[in-house]
Parts: structure tokens; sequence; C-alpha cells
């Protein structure tokens, strides 16, 4: 069977299946399903800042950077951004990565080394199980949250023990335990890694992320920072020591061997978490819309408790949360299915996620549209 065979039969199996995906464009739905949490991706005012941040710096003509940043494409622009979110995130250092998948990526596949665990929650992004597997680390997971097998776990790695979790989980909606996580963590000598992708500028002072809300930012070894969701923008930051972001400039491979960011790209990324510091109001917005949503969805079996932006429902198969999210969208809101396999078999879920601009008119209608199709 040559490879073309088999590329054929696993999308046959995927459309059997009924889990085979594609390429989709809905436009004039109401959003409740992009990441644009506090909705800076469309932002008037922020691509005002970010043009003001281009022209100030009347910059030669540079529409890309020409190369990677160890080569011709660093800048005294990059450098002073990531000066700037080393202190917004009140730490030694930051280093910019072109994408949160390159980013988790490049912090596993470097850190962790042969002899080494990596001892990660079950519900870890695919972008971390793969810099995972890219090291020569063992890999061992424990049960979600489950602080019982987390411990019974970490007595049995070996070599320097890394952990990784998430502040807010991206396909349930609920936060890491990460008081307790941190404590068992340091009871075994471990460095504590914490994507905040989905907690980043909304979680925090000014937005730095669950992790310093909850006063953990001493205790935790490097943070991952994503830009493509509340902050609107493309990008991802790793935080930490100076010792740790200079050993990933020289073997982070994800960091090493691509294109720089253009200039546009920077001034971006510093014009979002300038605007975010002034946003204490829309911050506010959305949680209390998220609280409204949450009590909605509350009475149903399948609800995931969440005090996130993502809310979710479960379902027990894929055709009864298709046809759902199919009434929902023909009721003209952009709700869409979770199916396998980015989540398990008997586990496809709606997610629902929640923006500071969705009114409260559009959550009610929303929700007594959903009470009418379950």
């Amino acid at each position: 069977m040559s490879y073309l065979d088999k590329i054929l039969k696993k999308n046959q199996d995927r459309k059997k299946d009924n889990s085979f995906r594609t390429l989709l464009v809905k436009e004039g739905l109401i959003d409740f399903f992009s990441n644009d949490y506090l909705g800076f991706a469309r932002s008037k005012e922020l691509h005002a800042d970010i043009q003001a941040k281009e022209l100030a710096a009347d910059l030669a003509i540079c529409n890309g950077s020409t190369g990677s940043r160890l080569l011709s494409g660093n800048s005294d622009l990059a450098q002073s951004v990531e000066k700037y979110l080393a202190n917004f995130f009140n730490t030694e250092a930051a280093l910019i990565f072109n994408s949160g998948y390159a980013a988790n990526v490049g912090v596993l596949s470097a850190l962790a080394q042969k002899g080494d665990t990596i001892l990660y929650d079950e519900l870890i992004h695919a972008s971390l199980k793969d810099g995972a597997r890219i090291s020569f680390a063992d890999r061992i997971s424990f049960k979600h949250n489950n602080l019982e097998d987390f411990e019974y776990k970490i007595q049995k790695a070996k070599g320097d023990v890394f952990v990784v979790v998430e502040s807010i989980y991206s396909m349930d909606g609920d936060k890491a335990r990460l008081k307790e996580i941190c404590a068992i963590a340091k009871k075994y000598n471990a460095c504590v890694i914490v994507d905040e992708a989905h907690s980043t500028g909304i979680y925090g002072i000014n937005g730095q992320g669950l992790v310093c809300e909850e006063q953990l930012s001493d205790q935790v070894d490097i943070r991952i920072h994503t830009f493509g969701k509340a902050m609107g923008i493309h990008g991802a930051c790793v935080v930490g020591s100076t010792n740790v972001i200079e050993y990933l400039i020289n073997f982070s491979r994800s960091f090493i061997y691509t294109t720089a960011f253009s200039p546009h790209s920077f001034f971006s990324i510093q014009a979002a978490f300038e605007r975010v510091q002034h946003s204490a109001e829309i911050i506010k917005t959305l949680h209390a819309s998220i609280q409204n949503v949450s009590t909605g969805l509350s009475a149903y079996q399948g609800y995931i408790k969440s005090s996130s932006p993502i809310q979710v429902l479960k379902f027990e198969d894929t055709e009864t949360v298709k046809r759902v999210s199919a009434s929902i969208q023909s009721a003209g809101f952009d709700v869409r299915p979770i199916l396998s396999p980015t989540v398990k078999k008997g586990e496809e879920r709606l997610r629902i996620c929640v923006h500071a601009y969705n009114t409260e008119t559009q959550i009610q209608t929303l929700l007594e549209t959903l009470r009418i199709n379950l």
C-alpha cells in the first residue's frame, strides 16, 4: 500500500467516523467561539495604537525581519519589547517566539534531557505533548488535576523533573490547582512550567496571568504567555530567569531556526500590552458575562464548572453535539462542536467562549436557544 493509499484510507476512516475536519468560514454569526476574549483582535483603538507606533518609529521600509534572530533578524526593537515584557510579567527575562505552539515545543524539547522526566497533566495542549515527545526525556502523565495521582507519579520520576500544566485548560476551561501543584513540586525539587495561554490578559494585575494572581511567580520556574487569545495579536513569550532564557536562545530549535517577526509584530505586541493595562473595565465586563453564562449552563448534565471564558457542555456522542451546534448556528450564533480526536471519544462537547463584547441580550438568547435544543 502506497503512502497515497494510506492517507486516503485515513481520510475515509475519519469521514465514516463523522470526525473529518474541514476549514470553514462562517460570517455574520455572533461570536461565541473565538479566543478574542477582550475584543482586542477587532479593536479599532488597538489598531490605531499599532499604526501610531510604526509612524513614530520612522523606520526605513522594512516589510520583514530578513532572517532568524541569531543572524540578521534581531533588532533593538525586538530586544526592547522583550525587556518590556519581562518588566510586565515581573521576571528577569523574556524571549519572544513566533507562536504559542513554537514556544511550547521549544521549551520542552530543549530543557528536558535523556534521563530526565516530564510529568504532565493529561489534558495539557497538544503542543506541549509534542515538545515532550521531541525531547529525549521520559514522559509520565497524571490524571487531570488529581493531586494524589500527581504525587504518586512524581515519586516515580527520574533525573531532573519538569512538571507541566496549563493555568486554564483549553478544552475544559477549568483552572489548574496551582498552589497545591507548586507545593508538591517543591517538595520533590521539580521545575514547574505553566502554559498561561488562556489566562494572559484576563487574570492578575493588568492581565499578568493566573500565576501572578495567585502570587506564585516565585514558585513557577517558567511561564509561557500566548498573544493570540485575549491579547488579540500573534506570537508568544517565555518568561523566566536570565539563565533559562539564554539557554533557550542557544538550544531551542523552534526559536533558532525560524525567521524572526517583522517590526509590525513587535509594535503590535507592545501596543497590546500597553492597552491591556488600561482595560480594567473591559476585563470586569468579561468576568461578569462569564458568570452569567456559567449560571445559565450549571443546571445541565455535562456542564464542566468553570469561571474562565471557556464554558463547556459534554455530550456522549458526536451526532448529538453536531445536531445541537448546527441548530445554534442556524439561530445566528457561532458555537462549534469539539470532536474526537481533539478530545476523547465519548467526551465530545460544545465549547462556548465568552467575550467582553457579548451583550446581555446575546447571552440570554444563546442560553434560550440552547435550552430549546437540548
